[in-house]
């Protein structure tokens, strides 16, 4: 048992940065701690083949939950976590073992961390384009969760300590996200923004789905896709356009797919099922004579996409200036939704789509969010085992 519950050691150099924030009342020190489900270190140099796949299977149970369902885990006071203190590139961010571990709402629970994932949003609050609306520094970044819940707060109805969860943590990505992220030991998260993790995939793969599964759904919803029509995806390959590209064709019964990839992601539009895979490197989209009901745009070219649509159709805008007939939203984070799209995750049917220089270990977070910042990813970048 002993060796089963060690932890990972963080092999890096800390810069003492505690979060000043006021500690939780004094709690027991734990009996014991959580085991790694993988100890894996991952070189940025070595690529492995794209994880694309999920076995309908149930993936094996984990002693984690396991052991937090049996008996209750003690909380400690502190733990480790990412912070940063000032906005800023990569650089800001340091590991401070000596975080408070947040406080639990009514409506709560506290999720032990065992993975999590990085999105744009991540690095762009940590450059402080929304400091307006964000929450005070210093701060736990990260939005994206996978764990296991180890404590309840007293009005939480239907989780219960030893599930395996997922979820976006903030219920709105640029108006107040928490303070206390995700890359941390543990993170404090209302029960209405998780779900249970799907039984076939592992923490990792639920962790790569939250934000941008709920932000591919949200978006054909708003823009009134429905089956039969057809869509064209800008920025196929990436976190949330791979993940429109399954929902439309597998859940909303999209008649064609359409997306765009440079050269060497083709072959990964098609292994999702597109039906027509784009090099924009080698040809402009928009001047194609075939249009579409929605053009769904992850990278920031409306003003060609508005050239691809039917009259009368929808342009989803996810980043850049949105101009008629695109329209702009920022996604609501809702374990419902979740909740609604396990089944398709779990038939296999709707499958993450991992970055292959990934997952990150929690040692590597700095190297994580510098690689996501080149734009160069494919599907999600992940952080685990954590910590």
């Amino acid at each position: 048992m002993e060796a089963l519950l060690t932890q990972t050691r963080i092999l890096i150099t800390t810069k003492t940065n505690p979060l000043s924030l006021p500690p939780p009342p004094s709690l027991p020190k734990p009996s014991l701690s959580l085991p790694n489900p993988l100890n894996q270190r991952t070189q940025l140099t070595h690529r492995r083949p794209l994880r694309l796949s999920a076995s309908a299977q149930r993936a094996p149970s984990s002693a984690a939950a396991e052991v937090a369902a049996a008996s209750g885990l003690a909380v400690p006071s502190k733990m480790k976590a990412w912070v940063y203190s000032e906005y800023g590139d990569a650089s800001v961010l340091n590991f401070d073992e000596g975080v408070s571990v947040p406080d639990l709402g009514e409506d709560q629970v506290l999720v032990r961390v065992v993975a999590a994932a990085l999105n744009p949003v991540d690095f762009k609050r940590r450059l402080g384009k929304f400091k307006a609306t964000d929450s005070p520094l210093p701060t736990v970044p990260g939005y994206d969760v996978a764990g296991i819940v180890v404590k309840v707060g007293s009005q939480v109805k239907t989780l219960k300590v030893g599930d395996e969860v997922y979820g976006d943590i903030s219920e709105k990505a640029l108006e107040g996200p928490k303070q206390f992220g995700s890359l941390a030991e543990y993170t404090a998260v209302e029960e209405k923004l998780l779900a249970l993790k799907p039984r076939n995939l592992d923490f990792a793969q639920a962790a790569s789905l939250p934000l941008a599964i709920e932000t591919a759904n949200e978006g054909l919803e708003r823009s009134g896709f429905s089956s039969g029509k057809s869509i064209l995806v800008l920025g196929g390959a990436g976190g949330v356009g791979s993940l429109v590209i399954q929902l439309a064709k597998s859940v909303f019964g999209a008649s064609r797919v359409a997306a765009t990839s440079s050269t060497g992601k083709l072959d990964i539009l098609k292994s999702l099922g597109v039906d027509l895979a784009i090099d924009y490197t080698k040809e402009n989209f928009e001047e194609l004579p075939e249009k579409f009901d929605v053009v769904y745009d992850a990278v920031g070219q409306c003003d060609k996409a508005a050239k691809a649509v039917k009259e009368g159709g929808s342009v989803v805008v996810l980043t850049g200036a949105a101009s008629p007939p695109g329209f702009r939203f920022v996604v609501t984070s809702n374990g419902a939704v979740l909740a609604k799209l396990n089944p398709f995750l779990e038939s296999g049917k709707v499958k993450p789509l991992i970055d292959p220089n990934g997952p990150f270990p929690f040692s590597k977070v700095v190297e994580a969010f510098t690689y996501l910042e080149t734009g160069r990813a494919t599907g999600k970048v992940v952080i685990y085992p954590i910590p």
